[in-house]
């Protein structure tokens, strides 16, 4: 009987990520531009929670300056892509400057726990929003940066392929962003996951194992940052348009959400709470104009009542299931 379950979970978890891509695959072909951008924005939401959950979900750190990557990573592309330079490496260099940032303020950051961690996440993130709002002469103040190109892809005198055409950036994206959730899935079952996880349970006995966790932490710092940042990197040529509001601290808020609702120590948890936080969001705004009030108690309610998560949630009944036979 153990091995038959065993057998079944094997096939059924790669089965579940194949029906998932090819229904985002398809969706250009069923519906209009409305689902693809809304695909698209679910997408880039898992990224960015999924993010957020290498350092909460993986090592225990709340962070609440994740928005501080992604608008670096979003403004530095779409600087570029209004110089006129390549899409790849305009994201590229998103990615890449995101992670700058988050080495140096990971340094200072690192070296707290718990509450003063988070807060001092919260007012780095904030720091960034006030550089963004005040820098009008590079960043555009409160009108953002506007009519951002999205180019071609392809390799000159081979093949071009435009872009500019929502469908065809739409498939970019969803082939960047699932290779990204790969990586990140690579690290969750990795032995440097491993130890993040050891950390999250008593950081005291991975120090006295003799492994540095502050030099962990750093990592995963960075790691969070530098997907944050192409969380952002992508959405700038999705929207063509940047404003200060993607470095706020709410901004933040949105994979911390997502993250709760979905499960943040189950690795699928913020992707099944970024589809929800979307999904109930597009809902709720067409039924009422106190749509931020609904939304919230609706959000806090499935926060409170699941215990880990909706995926944690089930995870554990399953397991109290199989501990009755």
């Amino acid at each position: 009987m153990k091995n038959s379950r065993i057998k079944s979970s094997q096939w059924r978890w790669p089965l579940g990520v194949g029906l998932f891509i090819l229904i985002i695959l398809l969706v250009p072909l069923v519906g209009g531009l409305f689902w693809q951008y809304l695909i698209a924005n679910v997408l880039l939401l898992s990224l960015f929670a999924l993010s957020f959950n290498v350092l909460f979900g993986m090592a225990g750190y709340l962070s609440f300056g994740q928005g501080a990557f992604y608008a670096v990573g979003a403004y530095v592309t779409g600087l570029l892509m209004l110089a006129k330079l390549p899409l790849l490496v305009s994201i590229l260099l998103g990615f890449v400057a995101a992670g700058v940032l988050a080495l140096i303020l990971g340094f200072f950051c690192v070296r707290h726990t718990q509450v003063y961690f988070a807060l001092l996440t919260l007012a780095f993130g904030m720091m960034v929003h006030a550089i963004v709002w005040k820098w009008s002469s590079v960043t555009g103040g409160d009108d953002g940066l506007i009519g951002i190109p999205r180019g071609s892809l392809g390799v000159p005198g081979v093949i071009s392929v435009q872009l500019e055409p929502f469908t065809n950036y739409y498939y970019f994206l969803v082939i960047v962003t699932l290779f990204a959730i790969y990586f990140l899935y690579r690290i969750h079952i990795s032995p440097f996951g491993l130890v993040l996880r050891g950390i999250r349970e008593n950081s005291g006995r991975v120090d006295f194992a003799g492994v540095a966790a502050r030099k962990y932490i750093l990592i995963a710092f960075i790691i969070a940052g530098l997907f944050a940042g192409l969380a952002g990197a992508l959405m700038a040529p999705l929207e063509k348009t940047v404003g200060p509001a993607v470095a706020h601290w709410t901004k933040s808020g949105e994979p911390v959400f997502a993250a709760l609702i979905g499960g943040p120590f189950v690795f699928s948890g913020p992707i099944l709470g970024a589809l929800i936080y979307i999904g109930l969001k597009e809902f709720i705004v067409r039924l009422t104009q106190y749509w931020l009030l609904i939304f919230g108690i609706v959000l806090l309610t499935i926060v409170l009542s699941f215990r880990g998560g909706i995926l944690g949630f089930i995870q554990e009944q399953i397991q109290k299931k199989r501990s009755m036979y």
